[in-house]
């Protein structure tokens, strides 16, 4: 593995282009949703499936793409997933139905599950100490700050150029950042040893599990809860979730690696980005609220966002700062409290007019206040305390708790907001939507308190 060269500001410009393919661009679909039902005329259940296919899809094969990058190389991976990123653009930009929608968010899915682990472990590859605090700063503004900027981004772009010219822009971008990695020295593990074979049936389960749970929470309502087809997709999960369980136990190289959870800084910061990340329903709830409620359009509804946008970007530093100041801990827990306030906000919709659209505002604010001071220490956390050998791994897993927990809270949040919005209440149903994400952010700030190391300083594990 190379270990002379030192990552420079080109090498993060790189990495954070790969990152806002998913993060950016990907992610405006949760401020979209009207424009593309009405230019492709699909239902909101199959639009619904859409959008959270391409976390579900990134969150599966993510842990799979983080153990290929420890072993093929990761600028290797990376490199991939910035060409799926392209391919999955175009397929969106293509699209005159579900069918090349759905593809398309799929291949998206699977580029960023290349990239988020394969570019993470760059980031502990090629920086240490303070500057990888602050090239993690940069990496988590990719993530955390493109998830910001898209609800704005989206509603600009589709109000005035259409969707479709969204995913031009990441073809744009994706092309650059490959750009930006070339002559980049490639990093890898070379295992020693007898080589393990790949746990084919512990992925399968889990696959399965994570595709049968998503349709079934996303399509019972429409289907009906007795349906015969969902009451097959309830089983199907429970009993694929037994079989992964089962498998993982008795696999030598298990499809995640639960000795990872053996530590619980990893395994608290781990548990609170999925929980944090399930709360990513809250845009998707608030922003179809205006629009279905209130008669907003989506550059209107990306507005209220601003707050997000400036406040996740201003604070993403403070949560380093505060990292180096007083350990994880105290940053993590704070950051999870204030983006809970947040959400809390935007749940009294019965608030009427120009009240409510403050509150919003204010809402969007605090959240991503707090989501930026959360995500550096968050991240810092779980790979330093990963193995030097498993690094793509633990970074594929904790990257995944970040994708599952958007793909879940997506689909649970927009299951119940269109469940009780068909009953005609629009009101009960943002409030309902988003006090459940409220729920996500309260658990999360109980699993930090629970598990977050006290000590100012962090123990990096090299063995």
């Amino acid at each position: 593995m190379e270990t002379q060269y030192k990552g420079n500001n080109r090498l993060i410009l790189g990495i954070v282009s790969g990152v806002v393919t998913f993060w950016l661009f990907a992610q405006t679909m949760v401020n979209i949703v009207p424009a593309i039902q009405a230019d492709l005329g699909i239902s909101s259940g199959i639009l619904g499936i859409a959008i959270s296919l391409t976390s579900l899809f990134s969150g599966m094969f993510m842990v799979v793409a983080g153990g290929l990058a420890d072993k093929h190389g990761r600028v290797k991976v990376t490199n991939i997933g910035m060409i799926l990123s392209i391919i999955g653009s175009l397929c969106l930009v293509l699209a005159t139905g579900p069918a090349l929608l759905i593809i398309g968010r799929i291949i998206q899915g699977l580029s960023a599950a290349c990239i988020m682990p394969a570019t993470l472990a760059l980031m502990k590859t090629y920086f240490d100490g303070a500057e990888r605090q602050r090239a993690l700063s940069f990496w988590s503004i990719g993530s955390w700050g493109g998830s910001g900027i898209c609800s704005f981004f989206g509603g600009l772009v589709a109000t005035y150029f259409g969707w479709r010219a969204i995913f031009i822009v990441s073809i744009v971008v994706a092309v650059i950042g490959l750009l930006l990695l070339k002559g980049t020295p490639e990093s890898k593990f070379e295992a020693v040893g007898e080589k393990k074979p790949f746990d084919v049936g512990g992925l399968i389960t889990f696959v399965i599990a994570m595709l049968t749970f998503n349709v079934f929470i996303s399509q019972g309502r429409t289907m009906g809860w007795t349906n015969p087809i969902i009451l097959g997709l309830a089983v199907a999960f429970v009993i694929s979730v037994i079989l992964f369980v089962n498998i993982e136990k008795r696999h030598t190289n298990s499809f995640i690696d639960f000795s990872l959870f053996k530590n619980k800084a990893y395994s608290g910061a781990t548990l609170s980005n999925f929980l944090l990340n399930a709360s990513a329903g809250t845009m998707l709830v608030a922003n179809t609220y205006v629009q279905m409620g209130r008669g907003f359009s989506s550059f209107q509804s990306g507005l209220l966002t601003i707050g997000y946008l400036v406040c996740v970007l201003s604070s993403i530093r403070l949560g380093e700062k505060a990292l180096q100041k007083f350990g994880s801990r105290k940053p993590m827990v704070t950051g999870s409290f204030i983006a809970t306030i947040g959400i809390t906000l935007m749940a009294f919709t019965f608030v009427p007019g120009i009240i409510y659209n403050l509150l919003v505002f204010v809402g969007y604010a605090l959240y991503g206040f707090g989501l930026g001071i959360y995500a550096t220490p968050s991240t810092d956390t779980a790979i330093s305390n990963a193995p030097a050998d498993k690094v793509g791994s633990a970074s594929g897993i904790y990257k995944m708790a970040s994708s599952l927990g958007g793909a879940v809270g997506v689909a649970l949040s927009s299951s119940l907001f269109n469940a009780l919005g068909a009953q005609g209440n629009m009101e009960v149903a943002g409030s309902a939507g988003l006090l459940l994400n409220v729920a996500f952010g309260t658990i999360a700030l109980a699993s930090i308190l629970l598990t977050a190391p006290k000590a100012a300083s962090q123990v990096e594990v090299t063995e």
